[in-house]
């Protein structure tokens, strides 16, 4: 089983031309956060800002506007519920994360359904949290036109496989996944579990070889995806971005428990990730 480690992950992360400006680098929308979980959305939206991300807007709860301006006046903020505005809005973007502090209401419901109904083939979809408890629970199909990531944890996974987690094996898990892809080709699973493993649409799982009992804390799978929307944003191929995505979460959250943190909070992740990246690259 091939392996994610530093030295690929060098091998991913470039330096930035010259000649740039902030489209080259992704236009990323984090849509999520309603009234009670908007410290999800935010963590998103902050990781992918500070993974390097061009643009990011953030569609959430408009009572999240004010402290998203607070905290990350980098990120652009629009009302999860307008569907006008949304619409015009998708196309222009080149990943999309669903999920974080979305919740599982009636217009949660709502809104992922318009989302997985705006995505085109140009575009990357990641699916997280509350997004994949959703899609299992009523069953909704997946679009078969973008690239999909979803990234669950074991027990997300178990509701949307119909895997027990003691029955998550490769082969099983394999086996669900060429199911999908025989509608939808391009669907990476970002499996996050004690060694946290990627399967790409190429039919190979990779492990992740960072990672610490640290990071089992709330807004650690949040602020994964924002790097990982960042990442898909940035370096191609995607898959490779998705890899690379996985391993600097991991990394960063191994430095600081070098440092002697008990636990790693995802606020203590996501300011490293500017200088941590810019050491990927210069390397």
């Amino acid at each position: 089983m091939p392996k994610i480690d530093l030295k690929f992950t060098k091998s991913v992360i470039t330096k930035r031309p010259e000649n740039s400006y902030k489209g080259n680098f992704g236009r990323i929308l984090v849509i999520g956060g309603n009234a009670n979980f908007g410290g999800a959305i935010i963590m998103s939206a902050s990781a992918a800002v500070y993974a390097g991300a061009g643009l990011v807007t953030t569609a959430t709860e408009p009572s999240n506007f004010t402290a998203l301006h607070s905290r990350l006046p980098e990120s652009m903020v629009v009302d999860y519920s307008d569907e006008t505005y949304l619409k015009e809005l998708i196309p222009t973007m080149n990943v999309l994360v669903i999920g974080p502090g979305l919740g599982t209401s009636a217009k949660s419901l709502q809104i992922l359904n318009f989302v997985l109904g705006q995505v085109s083939a140009e575009q990357s979809l990641i699916i997280d949290g509350s997004a994949i408890t959703l899609i299992a629970e009523h069953h909704l199909p997946f679009p078969t036109a973008p690239k999909l990531i979803f990234t669950p944890h074991q027990m997300e996974w178990q509701r949307l496989s119909q895997i027990a987690i003691a029955d998550q094996t490769d082969d099983q898990n394999q086996a669900v996944l060429a199911q999908w892809r025989q509608h939808n080709p391009n669907i990476t699973l970002v499996l996050k579990a004690h060694r946290t493993k990627v399967y790409l649409p190429d039919n190979s799982v990779w492990e992740n070889t960072a990672g610490n009992p640290g990071m089992a804390t709330g807004g650690s799978g949040d602020t994964l995806t924002g790097i990982l929307a960042a990442c898909v944003g940035q370096f191609q191929p995607a898959d490779k971005a998705v890899l690379a995505g996985v391993y600097i979460h991991s990394d960063i959250a191994d430095e600081l428990t070098d440092d002697g943190n008990y636990v790693t909070l995802p606020q203590e992740i996501i300011p490293l990730l500017p200088k941590f990246m810019g050491r990927l690259a210069s390397d």
